[in-house]
């Protein structure tokens, strides 16, 4: 089981869509690209497995840049802004 590389763009549903992830604000302290790979890591780790949050914090730590993350953590889990009632 693998998750989506750096470089795939998000495409339909996520590898992941039973687990989900509050997008949060990028001025805020969660919004730090590094609690955001740790906060979807532990995620992965705790409903899916070890290779699974291992395989995509290698992937998300050779991301470019910080929307390269976010297109990866919407591919990899189900996404909604914190202020969402999704």
């Amino acid at each position: 089981m693998t998750v989506p590389t750096a470089s795939q763009p998000p495409t339909g549903a996520p590898r992941y869509p039973q687990l989900s992830y509050a997008l949060p604000d990028p001025t805020s302290p969660q919004g730090n690209v590094f609690h955001i790979i740790g906060a979807v890591a532990r995620l992965l780790r705790e409903h899916v497995g070890d290779d699974a949050a291992r395989e995509f914090t290698t992937a998300a730590t050779s991301c470019r840049d910080y929307q390269q993350v976010l297109d990866l953590v919407v591919a990899t889990v189900a996404t909604s802004d914190r202020g969402s009632s999704a």
